[in-house]
């Protein structure tokens, strides 16, 4: 074979989801709502994605960066400043959550239980509620309240993917080993998505193929 042809052959299709992702994200998009309970939830319209990570994991960045806006979800280097559900909304197709962050240290019992809470009952009973991304500081790995919102996320069948953040600022050896290593405890979960997402929102790494995948749940929601 020609080695023309067979680079032809070798090729890796390109996503087709790639521009619809693009698209997606290039509208314009609004805050909603803030809920900082589940009496405070909007009434359920299209599909919804939520984010959901430990403290200062980057939450808010992931959707400024994924929308191209630079202040659309307000993001502080205090951990625990996202006390609420934070709704984002693209026209009546899709909806991001900005979920509380978990596992920060800096607040009072009551409210880290009243919080938990809010997120578990979340999870458990918004039926558009499409997939949960979570996110995983590249820099330190999945860590036991990691461990804690999967196995919720398994018990009550609900989609979710592992995105890592911050990938700019590990070494690509010690990358590609926190990617092995994900993708492995991540393996035998049962409703856990096989792909893991490396992501930066300052050199904007990953965000295409997010944007993508995004898009992929939109359209095989839309096809039921």
């Amino acid at each position: 074979m020609p080695d023309d042809k067979r680079r032809m052959t070798d090729a890796v299709p390109e996503d087709p989801h790639l521009e619809a992702g693009r698209l997606l994200f290039a509208a314009e998009w609004n805050f909603i709502t803030a809920a900082p309970t589940i009496e405070f939830l909007p009434p359920m319209t299209g599909v919804e994605i939520a984010l959901a990570g430990r403290s200062n994991v980057g939450k808010s960045s992931l959707v400024n960066a994924l929308t191209g806006r630079k202040a659309l979800a307000r993001t502080s280097v205090t951990p625990g400043r996202t006390q609420e559900l934070i709704f984002f909304r693209m026209g009546p197709q899709l909806t991001l959550v900005d979920m509380p962050g978990y596992g920060f240290a800096k607040a009072p019992k009551e409210k880290v239980e009243a919080w938990t809470e809010t997120i578990r009952a979340y999870l458990r009973g918004r039926v558009n509620l499409a997939r949960v991304f979570v996110l995983i500081d590249s820099r330190h790995g999945i860590k036991p309240v990691d461990e804690e919102i999967m196995t919720l996320l398994d018990k009550a069948a609900v989609s979710y993917a592992v995105v890592l953040t911050k990938a700019d600022q590990v070494k690509p050896t010690d990358f590609a080993a926190r990617m092995e290593e994900t993708q492995a405890r991540i393996r035998k979960r049962p409703a856990a998505f096989p792909e893991v997402f490396p992501t930066s929102s300052e050199t904007g790494q990953g965000l295409p193929a997010l944007r993508a995948a995004i898009a992929r749940v939109l359209a095989e929601r839309q096809s039921f």
